[in-house]
């Protein structure tokens, strides 16, 4: 589909509303919260700035350029590392040494670790900025160009690929599971993290401007438990753990009533926009952040 997403952030909103009250109809919260959200609803529909923005078209862009653009900076801050990284090396930690691929390596996270801890790494990538931020960051490890349908090494050539925050820019699981039982050697390990489907769903989604900054998304699919599941199981793939993990937060108490005019950029949307609602916020986004797995090839 090459129809421009359109977004609207009354749409946005309203839809946080929607899924915080949901939560109430199931009894997650009591009568008061879902009477300040329909009131909050009110108020967000009576807002002019909201109600009259003419909202925004949104091309589907390109990987390349979303992962080429954040590539500078794809190190700072990231709360989805907080919780794929304590769950890859508690795996990690229980395995000897070998050779080891770390699968759309990015700028080299999981590479570092692994070399670290005395594994022959290959790093694999298809963006070229990724890989130079890699190379300088890991120089004992290999980086190469590919992709994650046609991973250029040989077959069972590896005892344990990584492949973290990723999957979820693949329309299609089966070919990419087939592929990582190709690669790994009998009783080889698979450890995988991605950003979980209700945070997609959410919003979490990469930007990939165009080349005059017009608004654009890197292509991003929601797969579910089952997805993963039925794809690596039909590949020889044995689940060994499986977590869907939750940031935990204190429940927002503001200060002030939020200014509904302060929308921010597009670029910043939906992030600027949470602080609109920060109640609904947090009962909407009370989510799994991601979604983790151990995966062992049959012997």
């Amino acid at each position: 589909m090459d129809d421009p997403i359109f977004q609207h952030p009354l749409a946005y909103l309203l839809g946080l509303e929607g899924l915080a009250l949901l939560r109430g109809w199931a009894g997650d919260y009591d009568e008061k919260f879902t009477r300040e959200r329909l009131n909050e609803v009110r108020r967000l529909l009576d807002e002019p700035a909201l109600a009259g923005h003419p909202g925004v078209s949104v091309a589907r862009g390109s990987l390349e350029d979303g992962y080429r653009q954040w590539a500078p900076v794809y190190d700072g801050p990231n709360r989805l590392f907080e919780l794929d990284e304590p769950f890859v090396y508690g795996i990690v930690d229980n395995l000897p040494p070998g050779p080891a691929l770390d699968v759309a390596c990015g700028t080299g996270r999981f590479a570092e670790g692994l070399v670290q801890r005395g594994h022959q790494v290959t790093g694999i990538d298809g963006n070229e900025g990724m890989l130079a931020q890699a190379r300088r960051r890991v120089p004992t490890a290999e980086f190469v160009l590919g992709d994650l349908s046609r991973l250029p090494v040989p077959a069972e050539s590896a005892d344990l690929a990584v492949c973290t925050l990723a999957l979820s820019h693949v329309r299609s699981l089966p070919e990419v599971m087939a592929e990582f039982h190709r690669v790994l050697r009998p009783g080889g390990h698979l450890i995988i993290s991605d950003v979980h489907h209700e945070q997609v769903f959410r919003g979490s989604v990469i930007a990939a401007l165009g080349p005059g900054g017009e608004p654009g998304l890197v292509p991003t699919y929601r797969h579910l438990t089952g997805d993963y599941l039925r794809a690596a199981l039909s590949h020889g793939l044995q689940v060994r753990a499986c977590e869907e993990p939750t940031a935990v937060s204190a429940q927002s108490v503001p200060s002030a009533e939020p200014d509904l005019r302060e929308l921010g950029l597009w670029r910043e949307w939906p992030w600027s926009l949470l602080g609109l609602i920060p109640q609904a916020r947090d009962a909407a986004w009370h989510t799994p952040l991601v979604i983790n797995w151990h995966f062992q090839r049959s012997e």
